[in-house]
């Protein structure tokens, strides 16, 4: 089996740090204004900038401006390296709404006139990943990584998978600022798996997706994800690329049935006191 690489490298790997994205349920759709609300198999890059605006406490209207910090940095200058530990099962959940919406937001008929009171149901189909995990590396700025890091523990509004509804599981921040969190990712980061490795197997292969191109890409896909306004009313992402490869991880990173222990364990060998944010 081919060894972990060590010569594939995001644009900024001055810093970075590791997040767990774990939860009963998890959502990351880039369609969700439309009757049929969907989820891509791992996190965008909408949901986790989205995430780190809301717990820095930044309107909508401001997520995406650069911060107050040296070089000015935003969040849409990070990079984020994905790796899936567990994919989850795919669950639709059936949703209406609509009774109570004012006569002129109501569903109109074929005739062009609006639904009668009481007759105004609008159905939902809501895509959503059961019991996924993902392991982030996010690089970046180490002013940006280091601000990052403090409000995510010490969140202004509460952390979800996507949407609301999704409570992460903890730890959500898994490693205090690193200096190569890639390394981390790869090699040494504790792995959720949905079945134990095979008692021959030393290697484990594990999906792998990339904001900027690696050096073995084995497959390319272009994903609307990339915000770039979250104003209420004015909300508009563009579109860019990533990559895919499969890594083998060692199989020592396994942490068993109960991953806890393993992944509090790994938390304190790493353990820093967090700086407050410049």
């Amino acid at each position: 089996m081919p060894d972990t690489p060590t010569d594939t490298a995001p644009r900024t790997p001055t810093a970075g740090l590791l997040l767990r994205l774990a939860g009963v349920l998890s959502a990351y759709g880039t369609d969700t204004a439309f009757t049929r609300r969907g989820t891509q198999p791992h996190p965008t890059r909408s949901a986790l900038i989205g995430m780190f605006a809301a717990a820095a406490g930044r309107p909508r209207d401001q997520a995406l401006d650069p911060l107050d910090l040296p070089g000015r940095p935003s969040y849409t200058d990070l990079a984020f390296t994905i790796r899936i530990d567990t994919p989850g099962t795919p669950y639709t959940d059936f949703h209406t709404t609509g009774s109570a919406r004012p006569r002129h937001e109501q569903l109109r008929t074929s005739k062009g006139g609006r639904r009668a009171e009481g007759k105004n149901t609008h159905v939902t189909r809501r895509h959503y990943l059961t019991d996924a995990c993902f392991t982030v590396a996010v690089h970046g700025s180490p002013a940006l990584i280091t601000y990052l890091a403090h409000t995510l523990e010490h969140p202004h509004f509460a952390p979800y998978l996507g949407r609301r509804a999704c409570v992460p599981d903890e730890p959500l921040v898994l490693t205090p600022p690193l200096t190569d969190p890639l390394t981390h990712l790869l090699k040494h980061a504790p792995l959720t798996l949905p079945a134990p490795p095979g008692p021959d197997d030393d290697r484990i292969p594990v999906t792998v997706w990339w904001d900027t191109p690696p050096s073995h890409p084995t497959s390319h896909r272009e994903l609307a994800d990339e915000p770039a306004d979250f104003t209420p009313h004015r909300r508009r992402h563009t579109v860019r690329p990533h990559w895919s490869t499969t890594e083998y991880l060692p199989a020592t990173l396994y942490t068993g049935t109960d991953p806890l222990p393993a992944l509090a364990d790994y938390r304190h060998r790493l353990e820093q006191p967090c700086p407050p944010p410049p």
